[in-house]
């Protein structure tokens, strides 16, 4: 604290000797070279007046490489676009299971091309709808999902056997996993057909989001066990979406985001192997999910960065030798955080140019934010015009028509050796302290994006970096008119939960939860215990607190 202190003053003392004017606003001739923030990126990378050859190092043809190739710099797949469009995958989830359902048919019916479900927090933290904790809370930031049943209405009426489908949980990953293979089994599709994602990244979970219900180890057990599942049953499926994008929210710079992220990564990759599992059989269904930020050509140089280091480190560090091993694939979304209460309207402009970003760094699928979103969920509307966004990069810009078309930019190559060379300055630190578990438990990687989260606020409230309508150019707001939750919601959720307490067998449930404790005593993999429990219609609620009768909880360690 009395170094972020020492810095604020800094900063104050700098404002006051710049001919009082914040910022050195224009119109008074050019900004001097030495300032710190303007001249720099949103994480505090200084940025050169220009760019030339004289910045880049070594052979750049074959440094870079070659889309498709290794090291993936330039794009994961040799035709990018021009073979196949990103998928447009926007997230979804309110209410009870009836409203998301429709909220899907809704997204489908206007040219989405993938499913992305937002669950409510009680589900987020493996709570039923009916736990005390869970009072008012219920379908409010996404779809409460319960039961098997539950999420069989969900999906009604979408054969999961067609679709592509990402679900955003983490700590209860492996009930939810459970539920939709079960659904589609209803559906008549086998676990080999289903394609999709589950964001299962419990490590991003201790170090940004705090959704947690087990200590790390066991969740590490957990998450292992999906990944194994996974290879074996449903090879069309991600078992885990590495996620930079809440380490980001919570205030990560890029190059934090990176390193975290793919320190995430590797640390799943090194259980999987502990575990027996063929890095060349389990590595390809390995995902990851970045943040798109406001910083254009930092984002996209994050993301070639990220390919790279992903690439390098797979083949000569872990052995693999398949490309589809190596090569890193991710999903984008804009940045949350980035958006304002204020002049909600102005949103639509930087999810726009962080969307550009995204697919300009060559993502996979895309999920764009509407601009409602720092006042709540997004009415249709703002949905509407936030899967627009992506329909007119993709068919109206020309983007899309080349591959890496910054690829080669002096600019962009430098940025992305920078990152890298930031990345792997923070492995090496982590790995000094005994690698990534260890610093979570140290609370390394928490101390670090406290630190950038508040260096970045203290400029914002200097006025050293302009957010428009925020610090700059506000104006009087006019109300916006916003998608409110009934209410009412809540109390039909947890009548429908009665109803299926009421309706299965409790010999059954409780039979099988205690072959869940039984199996979590021993070493066996928990995805089929959890399936069957799920098939009797045990609750995640249920499930969950089943294991932590053997696992016990979690408690963070304070940060200050």
């Amino acid at each position: 604290m009395e170094r972020q202190t020492a810095e604020r003053e800094a900063r104050e003392e700098s404002r006051a000797s710049a001919d009082g004017s914040p910022g050195h606003a224009a119109g008074n001739g050019p900004a001097p070279d030495d300032d710190p923030v303007r001249f720099s990126t949103i994480s505090g990378r200084p940025i050169r007046e220009r760019y030339g050859p004289d910045q880049l190092e070594g052979d750049e043809a074959v440094r870079i490489g070659e889309p498709g190739s290794f090291p993936f710099t330039r794009g994961p797949y040799e035709s990018m676009y021009r073979g196949r469009t990103w998928t447009m995958r926007q997230f979804a989830g309110f209410g009870t299971v009836e409203e998301t359902n429709e909220r899907f048919r809704y997204l489908l019916d206007h040219g989405q091309t993938g499913l992305s479900t937002a669950f409510d927090m009680p589900t987020l933290m493996g709570y039923d709808s009916d736990h005390p904790r869970s009072l008012g809370e219920v379908g409010r930031e996404g779809v409460a999902v319960d039961t098997l049943d539950d999420m069989e209405r969900l999906f009604e009426g979408i054969p999961l056997g067609e679709v592509s489908t990402s679900m955003t949980i983490n700590a209860p990953a492996a009930m939810l996993l459970a539920f939709y293979v079960l659904v589609a089994e209803r559906q008549g599709f086998r676990p080999d057909q289903l394609a999709g994602t589950i964001q299962t990244d419990i490590l991003k979970e201790y170090i940004a989001q705090k959704e947690w219900c087990f200590p790390i180890d066991p969740a590490m057990r957990l998450v292992t066990d999906m990944v194994e599942y996974c290879t074996r049953e449903m090879p069309k499926w991600h078992p885990i979406s590495i996620s930079g994008y809440h380490i980001r929210e919570a205030g990560a710079t890029a190059a934090q985001e990176l390193a975290f992220t793919l320190k995430n990564g590797f640390t799943y990759v090194e259980h999987a192997i502990e575990r027996g599992l063929d890095v060349d059989e389990f590595a390809p269904r390995l995902s990851f999910f970045f943040n798109a930020h406001i910083d254009f050509f930092e984002e996209i140089a994050k993301y070639r960065a990220a390919r790279r280091i992903w690439a390098h480190e797979m083949k000569e560090t872990y052995g693999a030798t398949r490309p589809e091993a190596m090569r890193l694939r991710f999903h984008t979304q804009t940045a949350g955080v980035s958006l304002t209460a204020q002049q909600p309207l102005n949103n639509i402009v930087r999810t726009a140019i962080e969307a550009l970003a995204g697919v300009l760094g060559g993502t996979q699928s895309l999920h764009t934010n509407s601009f409602d979103e720092a006042l709540a969920l997004p009415t249709e509307e703002a949905v509407r015009v936030a899967l627009r966004t992506q329909q007119i990069i993709s068919h109206e810009t020309g983007v899309a028509n080349t591959v890496d078309p910054l690829g080669g930019s002096w600019f962009v190559e430098s940025l992305t050796d920078e990152l890298e060379a930031d990345a792997r300055a923070y492995f090496r630190k982590i790995d000094e302290l005994g690698g990534m578990v260890e610093a979570i438990r140290q609370n390394y990687p928490q101390r670090e994006i406290g630190d950038a989260a508040f260096r970045y606020q203290m400029e914002l409230e200097d006025e050293q970096r302009v957010v428009v309508g925020v610090n700059r150019h506000q104006q009087d707001e006019e109300e916006l008119e916003i998608l409110h939750i009934d209410p009412a919601l809540e109390g039909k959720q947890l009548e429908r939960l009665e109803k299926t307490k009421a309706a299965r067998s409790s010999s059954e449930v409780e039979a099988r939860l205690d072959d869940l404790r039984k199996a979590a005593e021993a070493e066996g993999n928990l995805m089929y215990p959890i399936i069957e429990a799920s098939r009797a219609l045990a609750t995640e609620g249920e499930m969950i607190t089943a294991l932590q009768d053997v696992f016990g909880t979690y408690t963070e360690t304070p940060v200050f």
